[in-house]
């Protein structure tokens, strides 16, 4: 047995490409990684690297830093909350903060009281969470979900994600009782979504063993399609004909990013159940499962929880992260700069026949890129291009099942001259890519 060898430390050869070396070498290829280089420090929109380059953010740590990287008010709120205590468990030792947040979330999420909150450290533990509740309160069993969604990694929430490469290949078979349907975000699909919804009930599950529909307001990874307004109508008539709960996933929606607090707050219609996650906590661990009070108390004690669920630093950021959301006016905000990235989008459209539609809520945003003769779907361009901001200092995210959207998840806390300039940047490499 050889001896155990002392690791490198952080005095070692402080370059990116060392680091990268030492990266392929201590971690494994499926956790995929974009950037080319290892962050030092960030503020706001910017972030460093360790070779002291600057890059401006329009990723968000995906979605997860709507209030910025390193908000003065939510390091203030850690950093007390790290002198008082770091951890107890909730469900061995409770402590206040994490219920006053549960009030704050009830308060204002667009679901139908009472309401009650429960937290979680992730996106996928909160939708994980979400199915045990819809079956704890139904005492039924299959789940429906769309194609192109994405509700995270962990089985159960890959079961329901409807895109294969690279988040479900080789890891099945999946949890039963899982079944996928259109996604209705234009009128065709729409009626495709009907017509497999009423064939589905015919085939292969009877709608009254069906505890839940999960859907997400906008698809994430799924090409930041926002979903029809009329079948949010259409969903929420069909679970109440036949006693389904509605879970609407604004885990990347969430927190200010479409203009409101809320994406369900633009559809007119209410949840049974929501799931919360990435930018509640201003880049702390933290997620939560909110809904109706009768169906949220399906579970029995101790069916629900969790070590870390609700930690006390992210609870505090949580705490914070409301705060700057209502003094800063990031919903109006998020509307402000939605609306101008859309117009320059479109602007830039009418010159260039490789970018094809343009879409979004708030600043929710999206671009497509296709191939100007034939409008498919052109993947190769959409990489270009990101890498070619990459190489000028903007980082930004592609998405969509045919992997030729960009998306764009700024914080929205970013300074004007800062936004201006990732879009002057976005413009070079625009310019480099289809000139």
């Amino acid at each position: 047995m050889n001896a155990p060898q002392k690791p490198e430390t952080l005095n070692a050869p402080h370059t990116n490409a060392a680091w990268h070396q030492r990266r392929l070498a201590a971690t494994p290829r499926g956790v995929g990684v974009f950037g080319d280089f290892f962050i030092d420090r960030a503020k706001n929109a910017e972030l460093w690297d360790i070779e002291g380059r600057r890059f401006i953010d329009f990723t968000g740590g995906i979605a997860v830093l709507n209030t910025g990287h390193v908000h003065p008010k939510v390091q203030a709120a850690i950093a007390a909350q790290l002198q008082r205590f770091t951890h107890s468990c909730y469900q061995v030792v409770p402590y206040a903060e994490y219920v006053s947040l549960a009030e704050r979330i009830n308060a204002i999420v667009p679901i139908d009281g009472p309401v009650k909150t429960a937290f979680f450290s992730t996106g996928a533990e909160a939708i994980e969470n979400a199915m045990k509740i819809a079956r704890a309160a139904t005492g039924r069993s299959g789940i429906v979900a769309f194609g192109g969604a994405f509700h995270g990694r962990s089985l159960f929430a890959v079961s329901l994600t409807g895109k294969v490469q690279p988040y479900k290949a080789g890891f099945g078979p999946f949890p039963p009782e899982v079944y996928h349907v259109p996604f209705p975000m234009s009128a065709d699909s729409f009626e495709d979504a009907k017509k497999a919804m009423a064939q589905l009930f015919k085939a292969d599950i009877e709608p009254s063993r069906v505890a839940a529909i999960v859907f997400e307001p906008v698809q994430g990874e799924g090409g930041f399609n926002p979903i029809l307004p009329a079948a949010v109508q259409w969903l929420r008539e069909l679970c109440d004909a036949h006693g389904i709960l509605l879970i609407a996933d604004e885990v990347q929606t969430g927190f200010a990013r479409t203009g409101k607090m809320f994406a369900m707050e633009h559809f007119g219609a209410r949840p049974d159940l929501m799931t919360l996650a990435k930018s509640m906590a201003g880049g702390t661990t933290l997620s939560a499962v909110c809904g109706r009070a009768a169906v949220m108390d399906g579970p029995a004690p101790g069916g629900l929880g969790g070590t870390y669920a609700g930690h006390p630093l992210a609870i505090a950021a949580a705490h914070a992260v409301l705060d700057v959301m209502e003094e800063e006016g990031l919903c109006a905000r998020a509307q402000r700069l939605g609306d101008q990235l859309i117009a320059t989008l479109i602007a830039k459209r009418a010159a260039l026949k490789c970018i094809g539609d343009v879409r979004g809520l708030g600043a929710m945003v999206a671009c497509e890129f296709v191939d100007p003769k034939t409008g498919a779907p052109d993947a190769d361009t959409t990489k270009r291009v990101q890498m070619a901001a990459l190489r000028r200092g903007l980082l930004l995210l592609s998405c969509g099942v045919n992997a030729n959207v960009i998306r764009f998840l700024f914080p929205l806390t970013i300074e004007d001259a800062v936004f201006n300039e990732g879009l002057a940047v976005f413009d070079a490499a625009l310019a480099e890519v289809v000139a």
